[in-house]
């Protein structure tokens, strides 16, 4: 039986079509209550491009976070069918809240075809099995959330997730940008190819960011940096089973401006290359009001 908060996450993913082009997202849900999920747009407009394009598969996309999504309403998500070519189609998807954009992306997908195959190797990390859950790492720090938030910081998530090297969150020491995590969700097994695109481009977006904020010894609870996604670009190299757990090796190898540029490489367990990122993030000092 699949569990309440995967099957969740994959109505999330399973847009409506409102008219040939046109579809509606549901904004509740995923991994945040105040603002929706980056990952989440980003994966409900790969679904909508998906339902326009027939016998191809996502190669890549690129998009631009240009507001802060609302998560008490849908997301209407227009598809422009650009371009239809003997070997690749493009698509445009506009995400729309309140008459306005809240994200763009273009994605480009590919017939099958063969071709040289090269890779860097997978790092050379310790796996998942031994490593604390999500849900271990943040009982430690439940007594330290504010009330108000203490209920959505320990809730429940879809994807399972396994830091191989997590910070304290309220106290982190200055730690290399080079950050690998674990993920997978079992409720993917047996999901169509374009739903497995779907759920790692939604996980993608899941702590990134937070590569360019650990030279500096930052994170979010500490409540001395404004961060956001600004963009997000992500690349598929191959077929995946996102049931089983993948490597997320990421890296952050410029902070400046008050922005980040994080990296990340996405490998399955026997070391295969699946998928590339990469994420430009606002981090912004925030300085205490002055009396």
């Amino acid at each position: 039986m699949i569990p309440e908060i995967a099957q969740e996450l994959l109505d999330l993913l399973d847009v409506e079509r409102l008219e040939v082009d046109l579809f509606r997202g549901t904004g509740a849900g995923g991994e945040t209550t105040t603002r929706i999920f980056g990952g989440q747009v980003i994966a409900q407009a790969l679904a909508a491009a998906y339902r326009t394009v027939e016998g191809r598969m996502c190669h890549s996309l690129h998009a631009y976070f240009i507001r802060p999504g609302d998560p008490t309403i849908p997301v209407i998500y227009s598809v422009d069918r650009a371009r239809d070519g003997s070997s690749f189609t493009t698509r445009r998807v506009v995400a729309i809240q309140h008459g306005k954009q809240i994200l763009n992306m273009s994605a480009s997908f590919h017939i099958e075809e063969d071709g040289w195959a090269y890779q860097h190797d997978m790092p050379a990390v310790q796996g998942p099995e031994g490593l604390p859950s999500r849900a271990e790492l943040r009982t430690k720090y439940q007594d330290q959330i504010h009330d108000k938030l203490r209920i959505d910081f320990m809730r429940d998530r879809p994807i399972e997730l396994r830091e191989v090297a997590p910070l304290d969150l309220f106290a982190p020491e200055p730690a290399s940008d080079r950050n690998h995590l674990w993920f997978r969700m079992e409720a993917a097994q047996g999901r169509p190819a374009w739903m497995q695109h779907c759920l790692l481009a939604y996980a993608s977006d899941m702590n990134l960011l937070g590569s360019s904020l650990r030279p500096h010894g930052l994170t979010w609870f500490q409540g001395k940096v404004m961060t956001a996604s600004l963009d997000h670009a992500m690349w598929f190299h191959g077929p995946i089973m996102f049931d089983q757990w993948h490597l997320y090796a990421m890296d952050a190898p410029f902070t400046g401006g008050a922005r980040g540029f994080n990296r990340g490489a996405i490998y399955d367990q026997s070391g295969r290359l699946l998928a590339s990122v990469a994420q430009e993030g606002l981090m912004r000092p925030l300085r205490p009001k002055s009396d």
